[in-house]
């Protein structure tokens, strides 16, 4: 579940992350256990695309993608004994449906070395519709010209409204639209928002 969720339900009386007024939790997807092993996977999978980690840059999508960057560069750290950068990038005021929904309260971008050149990897935890990852592009542009980026997401959910795809994934899962998935280093869970 993406922050925009989590506001939601927590203005419709729940967290976010706990059954309630609000969200409904219907499965467990993965277990803590399953997002590990799907991210050691991923990260060797960067490994071998690229030929190694030189010249990466892991990027965290503010808020879900970011711990995910930093899990992710754990393994890319510990198999390749290269350390990788890992930044944040906050693209709320990049969005194009800025005026249609609540803006979440800014987190910090921060991305500790330099884009231009290098290839980034984007890290999201949930791939909807692309909105939030087009937006992502146009932020990283204005930090450098890349000479590569590549997308990374634990779940794809589907529902694609544009013409984007991510080069590494954890899990596709299928959904209705109405339901939501939340994310985190201890689990995917299906739910929904009730009313």
């Amino acid at each position: 579940m993406g922050e925009r969720e989590r506001a939601l339900t927590a203005a419709s009386g729940g967290s976010g992350r706990e059954p309630g007024a609000g969200w409904r939790a219907r499965a467990v997807v993965m277990d803590g256990d399953d997002v590990r092993r799907a991210t050691w996977r991923i990260a060797h999978e960067i490994l071998e695309r690229n030929h190694g980690a030189e010249g990466l840059v892991l990027v965290g999508l503010q808020t879900g993608g970011a711990w995910m960057a930093s899990a992710l560069a754990e393994v890319v750290n510990s198999v390749s004994g290269v350390r990788v950068p890992v930044g944040t990038l906050d693209v709320a005021y990049y969005r194009d449906d800025i005026g249609l929904r609540p803006v979440v309260p800014a987190a910090a971008t921060e991305i500790p070395a330099e884009v231009e050149g290098a290839v980034v990897v984007l890290c999201d935890d949930v791939l909807f519709t692309g909105r939030t990852v087009r937006a992502a592009l146009n932020a990283l542009c204005d930090h450098g010209r890349p000479a590569a980026v590549q997308l990374a997401v634990m779940v794809d959910r589907g529902h694609r409204e544009l013409p984007i795809r991510p080069d590494y994934v954890g899990k596709n899962l299928p959904t209705r639209r109405r339901e939501m998935v939340d994310v985190s280093p201890e689990g995917v869970v299906l739910g929904e928002v009730g009313e």
